[in-house]
């Protein structure tokens, strides 16, 4: 039999040493964030430099490592060559003020262009308040005023003369002009004189009067005709004085922006709707405050404003921007509205930008989970990425929930980069269901959960921490404590050569081991204050571990720790409660009898099984047959079951000790109590590696340490398990000191052996060494098989009778 050795104590877990520490470790505002993780630091380097449509990235890793900042860091490093985007301002569309017109200017362009937007109406209400206030102006609408009276009454006068001759007066009266006799004076006569004169004489004043009133109809018909054209003529000299007025500043205005197409076309459009709204500019009495619907006196002159959406003049270069709450209208940018009279009124300088604006031209940060939340802000962003260009609508519109006019701002020409931030599940969800996401977010850069463990890592987290201490004035880390924290990266990545990239658990690692410093009083952080945040987060949060173990303890659930027991093994399983994982020992058991070759898992039979589990169980049958039974048929019928389990279980790390158990029971052979043991195994009998090794391992301990340590005492694991192995410090003092022990094992038959104390037994021609393991296996399934053919014989023969 060969002899298996336990792990030394240096194998239980690799330390690192002060020594690694004792120098400063520096700590910039510029490490490298991105160190461990070159495959990731190449694809945001291919994303950022490739160009074309759909060139944006996917961020993808564990949530908390500290990948959002590292991205940012190098995003900010690529833009930091990069001009910024030019300043984008939406001005009033004369023609139609629903549709905003956007001008795109050079950078600081735009805020100068509302500062001279804002004087030049300051400047336009005083010209043109003086130009139609001056003697000139009155003068020449006096004198308009005059030619249309002056016509009036040249016309009258030759119908009245006319009249004269004929005897006939023409008189004004308050329904407007007439006829009426006249006596030899020239004087009206009166009715009563006029009925004593005769009727030949009557007729030819009536005669006289009819011929003339058509001609003084005509000529009446004629004076709104008049007042029309003065009013023309009079509208006409306005707008020649208005533009006199205005014409020099916005000339100087063009000149000031000499060289910006787009704005001398927006100059010369506000200059000819100055013109024609000249009236706005001039005070109005009580009577002529006649404002349109939603207007008021101040905001009449509003057209004329602009609204400088994103002004660039403070940037140096292009932009990084994170947007914490990406809904729609903080992405899109809205058009914001007021309530005026009892309703809402919006205009262009109620539009507001949205990230997409701020970040055009640069790179745009979202995290991803937070954007696929916001009700159909992802819908949104991908319709601007497609189209490349960033439209202002509000979603009511879009989707017909209201029918009131809103705005339609011209769309802004989009050039940037959107980087999503997500963890693994959501990329590859969006890539199974959204047949879009693939040709929008064709760069995915995959952030690794854990980095090798090796000196340049390992003083790259030493840095980091250092620099969380200095930024948030924590105490300062000694080299101890720097020593310490790289182990428990370690035992956090559940392997002993890698480091985890969960930086915001080592954070908070740091944050309580300065509490605990200064707790006690010390200056610097050191190997026991970090200890003792390790403790105390664990005696926060093992309430229900302490509880299970105690169970134990007390017998209510039966685990044994010393004697032997035939078709009984310890296996180990781990339980998680939030953030914390523990192991804990369970009793398998294993009973045979005569069958057609079944193994019965009472798990899986209840329900309470998983899939994982389940498998493991038929692999067993399989090395069992394979095994034992190649010659003469699997006639055994075996149940295993997890004692005083009431919960679900899964995965296939107890398959071994299912293994084991079964080898018991059909050997007869008792298995050492005193062991606990985890791994897989396949149809080969190989052993193979699990997961929480290092909880199962402290698990078994603590609860051989509450009743007890004796000799003899430990665990199996897979030899394939050692290099994951980082113990705690008890764990590995006790295994030191030879008070417990841990073994390796790659094959079942070596299992069995330390289990047994039995030699497995190796196949020598068609037979296994005498009364090894194997041997016994072997006898009892070829027992099985001749008790089942002869029941078999037995019952044909029954039937013939």
């Amino acid at each position: 039999m060969n002899t298996l050795h336990p792990l030394p104590a240096e194998a239980l877990c690799r330390r690192t040493t002060e020594d690694e520490f004792n120098t400063v470790v520096e700590s910039t505002a510029n490490s490298n964030l991105l160190l461990g993780h070159q495959r990731a630091e190449d694809s945001l380097r291919f994303g950022m430099g490739m160009s074309g449509d759909g060139y944006n990235i996917f961020v993808l890793g564990q949530s908390g490592s500290g990948m959002l900042q590292a991205v940012k860091q190098m995003l900010a490093n690529d833009v930091a060559g990069k001009p910024p985007a030019m300043d984008c301002c939406y001005v009033n569309n004369f023609q139609n003020p629903s549709k905003p017109t956007l001008l795109q200017l050079p950078t600081g362009q735009g805020m100068a262009l509302k500062s001279a937007m804002s004087q030049l109406m300051e400047e336009l209400k005083i010209a043109i308040v003086a130009a139609f206030d001056s003697e000139e102006h009155q003068a020449k609408v006096t004198e308009l005023g005059e030619e249309v009276e002056a016509r009036q009454a040249r016309e009258l006068e030759k119908i009245a003369k006319e009249a004269r001759e004929k005897k006939i007066g023409m008189i004004q009266t308050p329904a407007g002009y007439g006829f009426a006799p006249l006596n030899k004076n020239s004087e009206v006569i009166s009715p009563e004189q006029y009925e004593q004169l005769q009727e030949h004489e009557q007729q030819e004043i009536q005669a006289a009067i009819e011929e003339l009133q058509p001609k003084l109809q005509k000529l009446v018909r004629k004076f709104p005709l008049w007042k029309k054209e003065l009013g023309q003529k009079i509208r006409a000299l306005n707008e020649q004085t208005a533009q006199l007025a205005i014409h020099h500043s916005i000339s100087a205005l063009k000149q000031d922006f000499h060289g910006l197409d787009c704005l001398q076309q927006y100059l010369s459009d506000v200059e000819t709707d100055v013109i024609a709204n000249f009236a706005d500019f001039r005070p109005r009495s009580p009577q002529e405050m006649t404002f349109a619907f939603g207007e008021s006196e101040q905001s009449v002159l509003r057209r004329y404003e602009v609204n400088t959406l994103v002004d660039q003049s403070s940037n140096q270069c292009a932009q990084v921007v994170e947007e914490n709450l990406p809904t729609h209208a903080n992405l899109m940018g809205r058009a914001e509205h007021v309530a005026h009279m009892g309703t809402l009124h919006t205009d262009f300088t109620l539009v507001k930008p949205g990230a997409l604006h701020h970040a055009n031209g640069g790179y745009l940060v979202l995290d991803a989970r937070q954007l696929l939340m916001q009700p159909l802000a992802y819908d949104s962003l991908k319709r601007a990425l497609k189209s490349n260009e960033i439209r202002i609508e509000s979603l009511e519109n879009r989707y017909g929930f209201v029918s009131t006019v809103s705005l339609e701002p011209e769309p802004i020409p989009l050039a940037l980069k959107v980087v999503l931030v997500g963890e693994r599940h959501l990329y590859y969800l969006l890539n199974a269901y959204d047949p879009e996401f693939p040709d929008l977010f064709k760069v995915s850069a995959d952030f690794d959960d854990r980095i090798d463990r090796n000196p340049e890592n390992a003083t790259l987290l030493a840095n980091m921490v250092t620099r969380l201490a200095n930024e948030e004035q924590l105490l300062s880390i000694d080299g101890s404590g720097l020593s310490r924290i790289v182990d428990q990266s370690a035992r956090m990545a559940g392997d002993g050569e890698k480091l985890t990239t969960h930086m915001r658990s080592i954070d908070e690692l740091v944050r309580e081991s300065n509490y605990w410093a200064r707790q006690a009083g010390r200056d610097t952080i050191g190997r026991a204050d970090v200890q003792k945040s390790i403790d105390q987060r664990i005696y926060r949060a093992d309430r229900i571990r302490a509880r299970l173990y105690e169970n134990i303890h007390q017998g209510t659930v039966l685990i044994d720790t010393d004697g032997a027991q035939i078709g009984q093994v310890n296996a180990l399983s781990v339980l998680q409660l939030g953030t914390f994982t523990f192991g804990q020992p369970s009793r398998i058991t294993a009973t045979v009898r005569l069958g057609t070759g079944n193994i019965v898992d009472i798990e899986r039979e209840t329900e309470l099984g998983g899939a994982l589990h389940s498998k493991g169980v038929l692999i067993l049958s399989g090395f069992l047959g394979s095994r034992y039974a190649q010659e003469v048929p699997l006639s055994l019928a075996a149940s295993l079951v997890f004692e005083q389990s009431y919960g679900g279980v899964d995965g296939d790390s107890a398959s071994l000790a299912e293994l084991c158990a079964l080898l018991s029971a059909l050997s007869k052979l008792p298995i050492k109590q005193c062991f606990a043991m985890t791994g897989s195994v396949n149809q080969h009998g190989k052993v193979q590696a699990i997961g929480g090794v290092n909880e199962k391992i402290e698990g078994f301990y603590d609860v051989c340490k509450l009743r007890g340590l004796v000799d003899g005492q430990g665990v199996v694991i897979p030899a394939s398990n050692v290099r994951h192995l980082m113990l705690r410090n008890d764990v590995v003092e006790a295994v030191d000191r030879g008070e417990f022990k841990v073994y390796a094992v790659e094959t079942v038959d070596q299992a069995i052996e330390l289990l047994t104390g039995v030699e497995a037994g190796e196949l020598i021609g068609e037979q296994f060494t005498v009364n090894s393991v194997n041997a016994l296996v072997q006898e009892s399934i070829n027992r099985f098989a001749l008790a089942r053919a002869t029941f078999a014989s037995k019952r044909e023969s029954n039937e013939h009778r």
